[in-house]
């Protein structure tokens, strides 16, 4: 019967973050409740949807958990049910006491609260994934490749395996990132400092942005294993499993080209504001397109709206070189791709109306690129 006492706010933020991995419905109703195994050393909190699931141990050994375990066992609690309840006790400290029939008691301060709890052999059995020879990254960098690239995955689940991130490792240290929705994309690569066994696997857009939510950033490095099916994020404390997408990802190296007919470089932070305004008035047109005019020496950017009203807009430009081109495009696609970079100017490059422009760091610090196709008008 488990019997333990720890720091409140500790105790919450650890189960906010295992709850990230329970959905609200959950077709399987045990999936709606978090585990909760308590060794003599630690505390072991479990949340899954069958898709994600996340491992967060709280070791005695913190200083800050403030964790005193007397009695060991394991139980199982309706999630969001027990933490706004713990989020609502008045104390610092809460003590977690299990009575009979999988009964708990709550204390804290002068309050006591009894919550029914389930038996864990209800909890069904995470896949087991091998932990040898580990891919070895920075949580941080990890994370900056996560939002230069899954924001451009599909939405839509007709076609799956566009919903997903690609990752690949070739020759040991090339490691790369692509995403797209087959009207943009968004590529960044790295070398890698230490070797690591090639792979191939595309993990679902969905599942990173939560590995981004759960990874702190004080969490230093994180290392990467892989299954057939899954693949495991693991920190000191926390274990982050997902489902891989099956399938064949589509061959996007082959969209890339290095014969351009037009370059202009942007001040970043410019371009954004200018496309933002085009997009307030292109949004409520029907097809939503911006259409950007290079002319000699100057680039404007025009949207006619017969609902609305109209922007025409001189930009501001670094430096034009090529051909006059006219290109209509989604602006949305645009704003989206200057939000992943971070340098302050970009690169962006034309082949013809009809062709998928390019954009890159100005700064070239990153080993990045995008792509947006562009929108056919008359």
């Amino acid at each position: 019967m488990i019997k333990f006492s720890i720091n409140k706010a500790l105790f919450l933020q650890a189960l906010t973050a295992t709850k990230r991995a329970i959905a609200s419905k959950n077709a399987i109703p045990v999936l709606s409740t978090i585990k909760i195994v308590v060794l003599d050393k630690a505390i072991t909190l479990t949340g899954s949807n069958g898709q994600i699931s996340i491992e967060n141990t709280i070791p005695v050994s913190n200083e800050n958990a403030g964790l005193l375990i007397t009695s060991t066992g394991s139980i199982l609690l309706e999630a969001n049910f027990f933490i706004n309840i713990v989020s609502s006790l008045p104390d610092v400290t809460l003590d977690f006491e299990e009575i009979a029939h999988h009964q708990v008691v709550l204390t804290s301060g002068k309050s006591e609260i009894t919550l029914k709890g389930k038996d864990v052999d209800l909890y069904p059995r995470l896949q087991e994934v091998a932990t040898e020879s580990p891919l070895v990254l920075e949580t941080k960098l990890l994370k900056s490749i996560i939002a230069e690239t899954a924001f451009a995955a599909s939405l839509q689940e007709s076609r799956p395996i566009l919903t997903g991130v690609h990752m690949v490792l070739s020759n040991h240290k090339e490691y790369k990132a692509v995403a797209t929705d087959s009207h943009r994309m968004s590529q960044r690569k790295i070398t890698l400092e230490n070797v690591a066994s090639d792979f191939d696997v595309v993990i679902p857009s969905k599942s990173l942005r939560e590995f981004s939510a759960v990874f702190t950033d004080d969490v230093e490095k994180v290392e990467v294993f892989f299954s057939a099916s899954q693949i495991l994020f693991r920190s000191e404390h926390i274990s982050f499993y997902t489902r891989l997408l099956e399938g064949n990802y589509p061959d996007t190296d082959r969209l890339l080209t290095s014969n351009f007919e037009t370059e202009v470089v942007f001040t970043t932070a410019s371009l954004r504001s200018a496309m933002e305004r085009a997009h307030l008035i292109s949004n409520a047109t029907q097809n939503g397109t911006v259409k950007l005019e290079i002319l000699g020496n100057s680039v404007s950017a025009h949207v006619n709206s017969p609902e609305v009203g109209k922007v025409n807009e001189e930009l501001d430009t670094l430096s034009i070189s090529g051909n006059d081109l006219t290109i209509s495009f989604n602006p949305t696609y645009l704003i989206e791709a200057l939000k992943a970079l971070k340098s302050e100017t970009v690169v962006v490059r034309f082949i013809s109306p009809v062709r998928p422009f390019t954009l890159t760091p100005g700064d070239d610090s990153e080993n990045f690129i995008q792509l947006i196709t562009p929108v056919r008008t008359n």
